[in-house]
């Protein structure tokens, strides 16, 4: 099995397990480019002005609307069925996967001189993110108080040390060394930046917003178009892996630090907001060029395409039924939404790889 197929299937490994049952299948469970954000602590995303290295900065209060930023309880009924629940947790990944891949997808557009293409990248890719996935994220009660939420935090990570730790044993195995130390490189950032966030837990536990530390700056990995340098199909499904789990924790990260920033801790939001940009700029972007995520723009609106159209005939549509089977109709609303969202975006997709013929 060529190295090219494999990478097809991890996505589709993917989409296939969210509609079976909601979960994702062992193998991919625990899963410069510049983008991120600014000075000003505010999340940025590869806009118009992407051709020529610039970023425009998502509006305040863009990533989500009160449900998400108010830290309310989840709006699902008391008798919420686990599958809707999981279904939505699916969900969450494969949206804050697309919102990092399309900032990528949206630098290899400005690097190519195609700077329409580049906007409807990075505009579909602000969509999943302040739309689907903050929706999503409201109906699981993702966002909590700020204790809470680096809890939350310190739970994700010590999970992906542990998982990092296992890839890279299993990379070693299969003769992949450069993903095995990649693997291991990142638990070792992990366990650094844990330690930031103990020290935040303890100040904001104490009501000393002024002892949460500041992140060192972070390193922005470019990530052009090229093949996977792997030779492993385990590996790569490895690697994929951990490109959700990193896409997911940014995500997650991004919410949090609004959170915090509402209530008034812009120290803690601005910890939280340097965090999300180490998972986007530095772990997803190395994981990203390891796995060959990026190709060029006409490869990358393939994988778009297909993407979309799968997720709008296939996969959300099975969550609207199992969510309006459970009595789920609010969640049942936003699956549909979705769907409907990116049956939109696969036309969008598919109308501009057809102008590059």
């Amino acid at each position: 099995m060529s190295i090219r197929p494999v990478r097809a299937l991890a996505v589709l490994t993917l989409a296939s397990a969210a509609v079976a049952g909601g979960t994702l299948p062992a193998v991919l469970a625990s899963p410069s480019t510049t983008g991120g954000v600014h000075a000003d602590a505010s999340p940025v995303l590869p806009g118009a002005g992407a051709a020529d290295g610039q970023l425009t900065p998502m509006a305040p209060g863009a990533l989500a609307g009160p449900d998400v930023l108010g830290g309310m309880e989840s709006d699902l009924t008391p008798a919420a069925a686990r599958r809707t629940v999981a279904d939505l947790r699916t969900a969450m990944r494969g949206e804050a996967f697309a919102h990092a891949s399309y900032q990528l997808f949206s630098l290899q557009a400005a690097r190519e001189n195609l700077p329409r293409t580049a906007e409807l990248f990075a505009d579909t890719s602000r969509e999943e993110l302040g739309d689907h996935f903050a929706k999503q994220a409201a109906l699981v009660a993702l966002v909590g108080g700020g204790e809470a939420n680096l809890r939350r935090v310190l739970n994700d990570q010590d999970r992906m040390i542990e998982d990092y730790l296992v890839f890279a044993d299993e990379a070693r195995r299969d003769g992949d060394n450069p993903a095995a130390e990649l693997f291991a490189e990142i638990a070792r950032n992990k366990e650094a930046h844990r330690k930031a966030v103990v020290a935040a837990l303890k100040a904001v536990a104490e009501g000393k917003d002024v002892d949460v530390p500041a992140l060192p700056a972070v390193r922005h990995e470019a990530v052009v178009a090229g093949l996977p340098q792997v030779t492993s199909p385990h590996t790569l499904l490895r690697l994929h892996a951990a490109l959700h789990d990193e896409a997911h924790s940014h995500a997650a990260l991004l919410l949090f630090a609004e959170h915090a920033k509402n209530h008034g801790h812009p120290k803690l939001a601005a910890m939280l907001n340097g965090l999300a940009e180490v998972e986007f700029n530095d772990h997803f972007a190395r994981l990203a060029r390891m796995a060959g995520l990026v190709g060029t723009t006409e490869d990358n609106l393939r994988a778009a395409v297909g993407g979309e159209r799968y997720e709008s005939k296939v996969v959300y549509p099975a969550f609207a039924e199992r969510a309006r089977a459970a009595g789920e109709s609010r969640a049942a609303e936003v699956f549909a939404e979705a769907a409907a969202d990116e049956t939109k975006h696969a036309a969008a997709f598919e109308k501009a790889l057809s102008n590059r013929g």
